[in-house]
Formats: C-alpha cells, structure tokens, sequence
C-alpha cells in the first residue's frame, strides 16, 4: 500500500506534505491545459521529495452525454489530459463518474461505452484511469450503477469513502465494498457528517472507518488522504489511522 495526500491545484502544498507520504494527488483545473510554470514546478517539487505521482482529472467535465458529437469530443478531451499525465510520470487519473442526466437510463450504456474507451486511453498513455463514486452530487451515478458498469468494462475504481457515506451512509460503504473491493485500485479516504460535513480527518465525523478494514485488510493499492486543511498533523494522523485499520 502507497499513501498519499491530494493537494488540488496547489503546487505549494507538496512542499508542505511530501516528507510524509508516498506520492501527491494534483488536481487539473477547469481549464484548456496546464500552465507550463504549474508544470515545472509540479515536476520540480516531486522530485524533491522523491515523490510518485497521480493525477485528478477535471472534475466538472462529464463523462457521457446524449450527443455523439458531444461524446466525441469527451473522448478527444480527456486523451489530451491523459497523454499529459502520461508524459508526467503519473501512474494513476482519477475519473468522476458523471453523466448529464443520471436519471436518464439511456445514456448509461453510453457512460460504459464511454468509459471503457477512457480506461483504455489510459493504458495506451501508461497511466491507470479509475473512476471515482460521486453518486450524492448532481450528476454523479449512483454506487450500485457505478459499480456494476465497472465489473462490466474492466473498470479500477477510486472509491471515495466520504461520498459513500453522504450518499447511503455507513450501509452504503458496506454493501459497496462488500460487492465490488476487488476492484478497488485506489482510496480517498475523508471523514464526514450527514449534516453535509465532508473532507474532514477521519474520527472527526461519523463514518465507520474500521469497514475499510473488514472488506480491504492487506490493500496494496494506493490510498489517497483527502483532508482539506494544511494542518500536517491531522493528515498524518488520518493516514496512521488508515494504516491501522487496512494491515
């Protein structure tokens, strides 16, 4: 098991975090590319801190539509970012699991179809596309379709313990993880509440945490810290607690 923090888009974060973990998670912004000094000094500040690298891929962008064209250019999009990773080093892009409508049944053998093809841009570019559960927001599939397309594609999967929790509560990660861990590639693990409290240090929220353990003892894949605050302290402790409780 590899330990890492997301750090979004800031550079600056990595020179904060990086003596304590295996690799960053950076986050691409909502944007045509990534700024050439972004670059320089995403690459400078791994090497630093001799540190691996994944990448989260644009997280407003959908994945599926009902407009070929649309798809198309989905598709074009998202090879363009994941040749970018590739050249970087990254060994791993995070994928939301997104459609335009989610209520809309019909587009989700096109998501399949969609992702299916991402996953194997990925390869091509040496980098590992998971895709992630984002079944409590808008546009994100729910945790039963999301995990059923990806046995269905061949599909890793990043799956967020906090969005389960907001989606279905502690039954939620359960009954995922109890159906679907072997195709689990990668962790983000945040604590959360069901009052809307999400991306706060594990023990801080009402999550279950010790699940992780009884469904992924003895993970060896890679496990990403997504609390979002600076304080160094609470994300080591987060990360001794994911320790503790994955073997």
């Amino acid at each position: 098991m590899e330990l890492g923090v997301t750090v979004g888009g800031a550079v600056n974060r990595i020179d904060a975090a990086g003596e304590s973990f295996d690799f960053v998670e950076f986050g691409l912004a909502e944007s045509t590319g990534v700024p050439e000094t972004a670059e320089s000094d995403l690459q400078a500040a791994c090497e630093r801190h001799d540190l691996e690298l994944a990448i989260h891929l644009p997280f407003k962008q959908v994945v599926a539509t009902a407009v070929p064209e649309l798809n198309d250019g989905i598709l074009d999009y998202q090879c363009r970012l994941l040749s970018w990773a590739g050249e970087m080093g990254a060994t791993k892009a995070v994928l939301h699991a997104t459609v335009r409508n989610p209520s809309d049944t019909d587009l989700r053998p096109t998501f399949a179809d969609q992702l299916a093809e991402i996953v194997s841009i990925g390869r091509e570019a040496g980098v590992e596309v998971v895709v992630e559960n984002v079944g409590h927001q808008r546009r994100g599939l729910p945790l039963s379709v999301l995990g059923d397309i990806a046995e269905e594609v061949d599909a890793p999967v990043c799956f967020d313990l906090g969005h389960a929790y907001m989606e279905g509560g502690n039954d939620a990660v359960d009954r995922f993880l109890g159906n679907h861990a072997d195709r689990v590639s990668h962790l983000h693990v945040h604590d959360a509440r069901g009052r809307g409290d999400t991306h706060i240090p594990l023990g801080a929220g009402e999550i279950d945490y010790d699940q992780l353990g009884d469904h992924l003892h003895g993970f060896d894949g890679t496990v990403a810290i997504e609390v979002f605050s600076d304080d160094l302290s609470l994300l080591e402790d987060t990360a001794e607690r994911v320790r503790t409780v994955l073997g």
